[in-house]
């Protein structure tokens, strides 16, 4: 965008002041950065663990709590939570007060060659060079934009179906609490908790996407589903589960107790990745785009990250023109979309957590016994500035550790001292330790060939008289995943297909290792 004439700059008309909406047109303001660090970190609590606990008739036990050191080791920047007001109070103030019109319902949004116009229900119109639909799941300006490329025959079929959900949340806050009553709210560190329970899951029944879509426009203080009186009746049904608070063992029924009900309310969670996030000159952002599982507390990060990109494409647009702007929105989606993907199976990877299936069972156990080596690879996603691992050993182990760090996007590289390989090696057991990772890494199904299902594994005397054998059918129906017996060489070969060639050299000896300051050869 040239900065020598205002003029050159588009005008961008943005549809909901959510905190996406806000973001962008804080970032247009400046045009530069925000200048807000010191203010958020004064209203937000510094956080490094959330610990996790298990219940059991009515007693609470530890589980590995969710540590987020490595994050700030990576990036350095460390975790906080904010209260979501405070937060939007803080953005809202970067925008000026005659830029924002508040009660502006979008009715109709039309395109000329050279503008975009909306018409809202006030009678007013609006006219821009782009149009930035920010307003949410069921966003008018995204509703508008696919009624257009349906009638012409351009709407993908997976963006025609409707926004389904799977889950129900029931959110509130507090009044404000008393230190003393509360003395860790004095501490420097935010305590966030988790409970896991074995015996109560609170679940809501499958409902279609035509049945979410019509409870979601019944969502109202009238509505008999959603209103303040089904909230009250939901805290009622899970006031008795227990929780750890101020270091004692409490219900949720003390928290309800310190919350006024005009605080709490249900809402029900979307999830969906659409496919067609821009048209002409209108494009979307946040929630209108893209709906995550609340589980991976994603959903206000990525619309976020959505207005940053968003932003700086646009600080960099030369001119107005429709073929400047098409560019531009195409950027905007491959830059983004990848990144939303990736949240968006994060999040539902998360949620199977609370499942009360054995595939929740796994995961938690996944979650809960990962090395910490593992767990800080796997927060490297979070890391703009990646370190390069070098990998000594093209073994099975080397090799994993490749395909592990290929998968979050870590540089690294293979160094094997032998020059070729070789296909040695006997059978090897590969049972439910293993397969879910082989699932995330997408070679289960291309596994499963190479081996052979164990069901029994008999032993003998030497005189041959048969001892108890040991029966895999039961570990199979415990962890959803049988036992297998597949060729060393095969399994090899399948784990070498994962990592791109270049990355491994065959015929490297190591003789010596030196280390710097900040880095080692």
């Amino acid at each position: 965008m040239s900065t020598a004439d205002s003029s050159d700059k588009p005008t961008v008309l943005i549809v909901g002041a959510g905190l996406g909406g806000l973001m962008l047109g804080a970032l247009l303001e400046k045009s530069n950065q925000l200048g807000i660090y010191e203010e958020f970190i004064a209203l937000g609590k510094y956080l490094t663990h959330i610990p996790s606990f298990g219940e059991s008739n009515e007693n609470l036990y530890p589980k590995r709590p969710t540590d987020f050191r490595p994050i700030e080791e990576f990036t350095g920047y460390g975790q906080y939570i904010v209260a979501r007001p405070k937060l939007y109070e803080l953005l809202y103030r970067q925008v000026p007060s005659h830029k924002i019109h508040l009660g502006k319902r979008v009715l109709n949004v039309t395109e000329q060659e050279d503008r975009v116009i909306i018409h809202t229900a006030d009678n007013g119109t609006y006219e821009g060079d782009i149009l930035v639909g920010a307003d949410g799941a069921y966003s008018a300006v995204r509703q508008r934009l696919y009624d257009r490329l349906r009638n012409e025959g351009k709407l993908p079929k997976g963006d025609q179906e409707e926004l389904p959900f799977s889950c129900t949340c029931l959110v509130g806050q507090t009044r404000v609490l008393d230190p003393k009553a509360f003395p860790f709210l004095e501490e420097e560190k935010c305590q966030v908790v988790s409970v896991l329970s074995d015996n109560k899951p609170f679940t809501l029944d499958k409902t279609t996407s035509k049945a979410a879509l019509e409870q979601r426009f019944r969502n109202s203080e009238n509505s008999g589903e959603w209103g303040a009186v089904p909230a009250q009746t939901m805290c009622e049904e899970t006031q008795g589960f227990p929780i750890p608070l101020n270091g004692e063992m409490k219900t949720m029924g003390d928290i309800y107790a310190l919350t006024p009900k005009e605080f709490v309310s249900k809402v029900m969670r979307e999830e969906k990745v659409f496919e067609t996030w821009y048209s002409g000159r209108v494009v979307l952002l946040g929630d209108a785009c893209h709906k995550l599982n609340p589980s991976g507390g994603h959903g206000a990060v990525t619309a976020l990250h959505d207005a940053i990109a968003l932003a700086n494409l646009l600080y960099a647009m030369p001119t107005s023109t429709s073929a400047d702007i098409t560019n531009i929105f195409q950027e905007y989606q491959k830059e983004r979309y990848p990144a939303v993907m990736e949240s968006y199976n994060n999040s539902r990877f998360v949620a199977k957590v609370s499942d009360r299936g054995i595939i929740g069972r796994i995961i938690l156990y996944l979650i809960t016994h990962m090395p910490m080596w593992l767990w800080r690879l796997a927060q490297m996603e979070h890391s703009s500035e990646k370190p390069t691992v070098l990998i000594v050993g093209a073994g099975l182990g080397g090799l994993m550790l490749g395909v592990l760090l290929e998968k979050q996007g870590v540089p690294y590289t293979i160094f094997e001292r032998a020059s070729s390989v070789k296909p040695l090696g006997s059978g090897m057991a590969v049972g439910p330790t293993l397969l879910p990772i082989f699932q995330q890494l997408d070679i289960y199904e291309e596994f499963l060939p190479l081996g052979k299902r164990i069901v029994l594994t008999p032993f003998h005397k030497e005189s041959l008289e048969s001892y108890r054998p040991i029966d895999h059918i039961a570990i199979e129906e415990f962890t959803g995943y049988s036992q297998y017996l597949v060729a060393r060489p095969d399994l090899y070969a399948l784990i070498l297909k994962q990592v791109p060639p270049h990355k491994i050299h065959f015929g490297k000896r190591v003789l010596n290792i030196t280390e710097e300051d900040d880095k080692v050869t």
